[in-house]
Parts: C-alpha cells; structure tokens; sequence
C-alpha cells in the first residue's frame, strides 16, 4: 500500500529525545551503546546539511514528578530534574564530539562553567554554522516538562519540525505494547488527537505546537536509520499536521 503522506525534507528539525531511551537494556542511567547510535545517527544527519537542535529529558536519572511521592518539594524536584536533563545533555554532547561534529550545549539554567546561557539569536547563530545545539535544563521553570522546552526551542528557532524519537513507530490507537490491536495512524490531525485523548506530548506542549502550526513527526528512534530517512524525506512513523 502506498505511503498517502506527501515526501518531506527539512532544513532545520528539533529532535525530542526522552531520558528514558538513554538507557537501552538497562533500568537506569546511561547505555553507552544506545549513546553510541544516537550519536552516530545524529551526526550523519548533521553532516547531510541538515540544522540539528535537540531536548533531551531527565527521566533515566531524576523525574520532578516523583519529589511529591518521595517527599520532596515539587519545584525542588523539578530544578532536581533539570538537572538530570544536563547530566544526559552532557554525555549526548560528549558523544556527538567523539563522532566528529561540533555542539553547543545551551542551559536555560546558569552554569557558565558547563554550558552557555540559552540566548535565541546566539542558539540560531550557532544552527547557522553547522554545530548541533542541545538545549539543557528544560525551560528553566518548574511544572514545565521537557515536551514543553521541546515545542517552546522549536517555535524560537523557526525548525521546521519536532522529530519526537521514541521506542514505537508512532501513534496508534491504543498502546501497541497492551493492546495487540492497537492500529498505527500514518497522519493525523491535531483536532482528532484532542477528540481521540491521545498521548502525543503533555497538553502544554501539543497545545504550543497547534497554535504556531508546528507539525510533529512520532518515529522508531531505536531502529538504525530512521532517522536519516525521515530528514531525506522519506515518510516514516506518525505526522501530526493541521
């Protein structure tokens, strides 16, 4: 059956990666292996002239969601997780470095030692001269998720798209992990995944993106070249238009 989505490419991309994913097999912190192949497949993108900034999220190390069940402040829990976004921002730079691509890594947190202040013109500059950007420590606002810095980065930069990697090939109508009847959607709109219920993004995020007509592309970030083929244009995972 043929693909009815048109063929895309794009220029500049925000690529949403989850915390989560960092970990491979593990149950905690960081895979090196999985580190490895998202850095390898990032920077062949990157290579292939496309303008690369990434949020990456915390959730391998610390949730801020979890202070209130630990006992904890939930605006600390929150700066504790913005943290835990740097850790991994950190090593994903580290990689993308080893793999031979220049980065930035841009804090919405101050921590000159580690990382510049986000400053938009600065970060779309930087987009400009080839360097992939990582953009660490979420919003710099408690109760905002990374799906929010996400969608928040992509609208100041003017990308072209949020590439949100997961470990499915997109949306679908149930869990495909609970339900083995769950069907995938190839495209959708934003007003059917509000009728729906579907969990695309938290609420705040998908709600940024719809109102600064900003498509979502759900995509297997686990399955070695995805990535590359979904910036070539070929049409993979879910896209979330309007």
């Amino acid at each position: 059956m043929t693909d009815p989505r048109p063929s895309r490419k794009f220029k500049r991309i925000l690529l949403k990666l989850s915390g989560e994913s960092l970990m491979g097999d593990q149950t905690y912190g960081i895979s090196d292996a999985r580190l490895r192949q998202y850095a390898e497949e990032i920077v062949a993108v990157a290579k292939g002239g496309v303008e690369v900034a990434i949020v990456i999220g915390g959730g391998n190390i610390y949730r801020g969601i979890q202070a209130a069940a630990n006992g904890i402040d939930r605006v600390q829990g929150d700066h504790m997780g913005m943290l835990a976004t740097m850790i991994n921002s950190l090593a994903l730079q580290s990689a993308l470095e080893v793999a031979g691509q220049k980065t930035r890594l841009l804090s919405a947190i101050k921590m000159e030692q580690i990382a510049e202040p986000f400053i938009r013109r600065r970060a779309v500059r930087h987009l400009e001269k080839g360097r992939i950007v990582i953009f660490g420590a979420g919003t710099g606002n408690p109760y905002f998720t990374t799906d929010t810095a996400a969608s928040l980065r992509a609208i100041e930069i003017e990308a072209d798209v949020i590439l949100k990697g997961t470990r499915v090939d997109g949306i679908y109508t149930a869990d495909p992990e609970k339900d083995p009847k769950a069907t995938k959607y190839d495209r959708i709109t934003f007003t059917e995944v509000y009728e729906k219920g579907l969990n695309v993004m938290d609420l705040t995020a998908f709600t940024l993106c719809n109102e600064n007509k900003l498509p979502i592309i759900v995509f297997d970030m686990n399955k070695p070249g995805n990535l590359g083929k979904l910036v070539s244009g070929e049409p993979l995972g879910t896209l979330v238009e309007f």
